[in-house]
């Protein structure tokens, strides 16, 4: 699956949302390691990425020749400052029509519509690969993100009150979210 927009942000600047490719995986590795540092709303810490370099050039390729599974990449200043990506839930017939969406972006770049622009890439993204219904898993506390999906259609379907352990502020509730396409 293919995707390339350039979009105006709300200082003025113009951001390429794109496929991260190969050649993007130092860039990517090190954009995850970053985000996963700056936030206690994601899944992992940076010492537990399961990917190296060579890994993640991997995972990019197979995710840029997929039909319905994309990865892509917020460019500013020709720097990548925030990825996202949808996956699929499955592949037997019961499921397939399920995705799910990923998100992270470096907190300097925070509040200038780059998470708004890559949930936008991801939905259209999702719509052309032909899934139904696109979800997400969210950290209750973080409010900001959960207004974000809810301004697209993404309602609560469901919540888990310890769906994460924190290293440093213990259980997290997760906010089960989904919209139909």
């Amino acid at each position: 699956m293919q995707y390339k927009k350039t979009v105006l942000l709300k200082n003025g600047e113009t951001c390429l949302i794109r496929n991260a490719t190969g050649a993007d995986a130092k860039a990517v590795y090190e954009n995850f390691n970053l985000t996963h540092s700056q936030t206690d709303f994601l899944l992992s810490y940076p010492d537990e990425n399961s990917f190296d370099i060579e890994q993640e050039r991997y995972f990019l390729i197979e995710k840029e020749t997929s039909n319905n599974e994309i990865q892509l990449c917020a460019i500013l200043n020709e720097r990548i400052v925030g990825t996202a990506g949808i996956e699929s839930i499955g592949k037997k017939d019961k499921v397939k029509h399920r995705a799910e969406l990923g998100i992270s972006i470096e907190k300097n770049s925070w509040g200038y519509g780059i998470g708004r622009a890559l949930v936008i890439a991801c939905i259209e993204c999702a719509k052309q690969a032909g899934y139904l219904q696109l979800e997400l898993n969210v950290v209750e506390e973080n409010a900001r993100a959960i207004a974000l999906y809810k301004s697209f259609g993404f309602s609560k379907y469901g919540y888990n009150p310890k769906g994460f352990r924190s290293r440093y502020t213990g259980w997290q509730g997760i906010v089960l979210m989904r919209m139909e396409l």
